[in-house]
């Protein structure tokens, strides 16, 4: 077995605190296409209506146009329904015991974490299958998104409403974030990065907190990214696999 398997395998047999930073690349072992892969409507990163998904999926779109916006939600929705946790997210959730606690952060909008049993999970961009009003405090959770209209109200106060996730020029919610940065604050034992392309902010700001306090950082990502350098173990692989060699090594 890899030397790097053994010692990262010790460090969570040891750890009390771990968490986990996860993007696209986890969900896409449960055949959810990356953003940009999401229907054949986004090649090249545009939709059929000639705009850019970053324009149609956008807070601003939203307000001018919602029906256009719900066309490529309801597309969106399509991609991840009926989708189940894979080993990535099953082998994160089966780290968490009574003397270990797991935190997940991620990037992803399926739920598949919390599916998979993972109790400590920050839904940085939301949840697409939670409906909000943007008037009223309404909310439902769907399974699918096959009982709405194209622009479906609410049925409390007639206003639109919209899935929980962040649109293209929103703010993370700041409820997240904030719960987030406390768990930070209190550290962990070990960070990793997996499945993320590690552009934003706040998915590398923890990552290069923990290595500049001598927390041992691990990625998995089969391409590297802006953190591969700062990493103590990198793992070019998938994460379901790797995710799994990990677990077991940790366990004996």
């Amino acid at each position: 077995m890899n030397s790097d398997f053994v010692k990262v395998g010790g460090l969570l047999k040891n750890a009390k605190r771990v968490l986990f930073i996860t993007g696209a690349g986890v969900s896409a072992e449960s055949q959810i296409p990356t953003f940009r892969g999401a229907t054949a409507a986004f090649a090249d990163g545009m939709t059929e209506d000639g705009v850019p998904f970053e324009e149609v999926l956008s807070a601003e779109t939203f307000i001018k146009n919602p029906k256009l916006v719900w066309k490529y939600l309801f597309i969106l929705e399509l991609s991840i329904r009926g989708k189940v946790p894979n080993a990535a997210h099953l082998a994160m959730a089966a780290l968490q015991t009574s003397q270990r606690s797991v935190y997940v952060a991620t990037q992803n909008i399926d739920e598949l974490h919390q599916r998979a049993g993972s109790q400590y999970v920050f839904e940085l961009h939301g949840n697409l299958r939670r409906i909000i009003c943007m008037e009223c405090n309404y909310w439902v959770h769907l399974e699918t998104f096959e009982s709405l209209t194209k622009v479906p109200c609410c049925p409390k106060c007639e206003a639109i409403l919209r899935p929980d996730i962040v649109l293209y020029g929103e703010n993370l919610p700041l409820n997240v974030l904030g719960a987030f940065k406390n768990e930070q604050k209190k550290g962990f034992d070990v960070v990793f990065s997996v499945g993320t392309t590690s552009l934003f902010s706040y998915v590398i700001e923890p990552v290069m907190t923990a290595a500049q306090s001598g927390i041992p950082v691990v990625e998995i990502n089969p391409e590297p990214t802006p953190i591969s350098d700062v990493v103590d173990f990198r793992f070019a692989e998938l994460a379901g696999e790797t995710l799994c060699s990990l677990v077991r090594t940790a366990a004996n």
